[in-house]
């Protein structure tokens, strides 16, 4: 049989269990959240991928042919539409 003392000694070590797993817990979610910043930097690259088409002008990117037509009308009127945008609908 166990002493009062020897049940208190282990009573004690639960509850440090459980303390080290609440500071795990605690742990591991901050792991988690910079995790999830740094997957915030690829949408950055992923975004910048999606600009394909570029302005011959002044090379500004543009994600599609509408706004590049758009772009192109409003920034630079005197210069001929290049042959790719005569028949995109703006």
């Amino acid at each position: 049989m166990l002493t009062e003392a020897a049940l208190s000694i282990l009573a004690g070590k639960d509850m440090a269990r459980g303390q080290q797993k609440i500071q795990s817990q605690q742990k591991n979610a901050k792991k988690q959240a910079e995790q999830k910043k740094k997957q915030g930097h690829d949408q950055k690259a992923a975004a910048k991928a999606a600009l394909i088409y570029t302005c011959t002008v002044c090379r500004t990117q543009m994600p599609d042919p509408k706004t590049f037509k758009q772009h192109f009308e409003s920034k630079h009127p005197k210069t001929p539409l290049p042959p790719e945008l005569a028949d995109v609908q703006a």
